[in-house]
């Protein structure tokens, strides 16, 4: 698969599902093996728990994650100790999980591997960090469960989406959903100015106005808006939101009468936590959505099999998908 390529011009990736069993484990295995033939040194962990032999919800069997000798790779103590593998450890962290504290390992010998890794974004961004000054070309972080929050720019470079039939068996509800995500996604970016005004400021919404100068508004969160609405338009009808949007506040600008020239900037992606409906009509009425960092999409891969027992047509289903994004779509089973 030709993304494979595109990757070696990222130092971090992460693999997200846009429900579980979605084919992440799949596609991670599949990358996993390329990596290893084209020789790039390879570091991976997981935000949650993944390669399970079973799955906790459904109790059908899932594929188990494989490493390469050579590569890195970071889990719990617990899950080291049930490893069919040969490595070396080299550091156990100070931190404390439920299931033992983190243990960093190289792969002497192939094997199959549970991972456990980072509770939250920030360890795992020291974590990338960490690897990176060791050399390590790339940092692969496998998902747990729906969760995007790994994908965010600030987390990670690059990322691959999975989507597929646990996310619907109606095809065109797979792709309504999936297109969604995707959209949000491929969000724009503001200008570079602005992103160096706005990349440090953790909370609360801002006003900027024509010459680009950033004003406190004194809201502390969108879902504070009642306490300083009088207030939001009041340096110009470009805003931006530094922590988590919801529909309340698209809501609440679509109804304005300047919505025509309004700009929200969010963060990225991860901090939308939008419906379509209440976005497609944001847009309809003629606001404007961008990001701080966009995040760069290097390919969305499908699993057509659901666990509940059901199956899309995999040709039918790439195909329809990858016409309704306008871009490759790739099925994990067939890698």
């Amino acid at each position: 698969m030709p993304f494979v390529e595109d990757i070696r011009n990222y130092r971090s990736l992460s693999i997200v599902g846009l429900e579980k069993n979605t084919g992440k484990t799949v596609c991670l295995n599949y990358l996993l093996g390329r990596l290893d033939e084209l020789g790039i040194s390879t570091a991976v962990t997981s935000i949650g728990v993944d390669g399970e032999q079973v799955d906790s919800v459904y109790a059908t069997a899932k594929p188990e994650i494989r490493l390469y000798e050579g590569m890195q790779f970071i889990t719990s103590e617990r899950h080291y100790a049930q490893r069919r593998l040969v490595s070396d450890i080299l550091s156990v962290g100070e931190l404390r999980t439920a299931l033992g504290r983190l243990v960093t390992a190289r792969v002497l010998c192939a094997g199959k591997v549970l991972l456990s890794g980072a509770a939250t974004t920030g360890l795992l961004r020291k974590q990338i960090g960490q690897f990176k000054q060791q050399g390590v070309q790339l940092t692969v972080v496998d998902g747990a469960l729906s969760r995007l929050s790994l994908a965010s720019p600030t987390v990670t470079d690059a990322m691959i989406l999975a989507t597929g039939a646990a996310v619907s068996p109606n095809l065109q509800q797979l792709i309504s959903r999936t297109r969604f995500v995707y959209r949000l996604i491929n969000l724009p970016e503001v200008s570079e100015m602005l992103q160096r005004k706005l990349a440090n400021i953790p909370t609360g919404i801002w006003g900027i106005d024509g010459d680009g100068e950033i004003h406190d508004l004194g809201i502390a969160s969108v879902f504070l808006l009642g306490k300083g609405e009088d207030n939001l338009f009041q340096y110009g009808s470009t805003l931006f939101a530094a922590g988590a949007v919801s529909d309340r506040l698209l809501k609440y600008l679509a109804a304005q009468p300047c919505i025509r020239d309004t700009v929200l900037i969010v963060r990225d992606f991860t901090k939308l936590f939008i419906t379509p409906e209440v976005y497609a009509e944001y847009t309809r009425r003629g606001g404007t959505l961008v990001v701080l960092q966009r995040s760069r999409l290097v390919a969305v891969c499908l699993n057509p099999t659901s666990p509940q027992g059901y199956t899309l047509n995999s040709a039918e289903a790439c195909q329809q998908l990858s016409e309704a994004l306008e871009c490759p779509v790739y099925d994990v089973m067939k890698c």
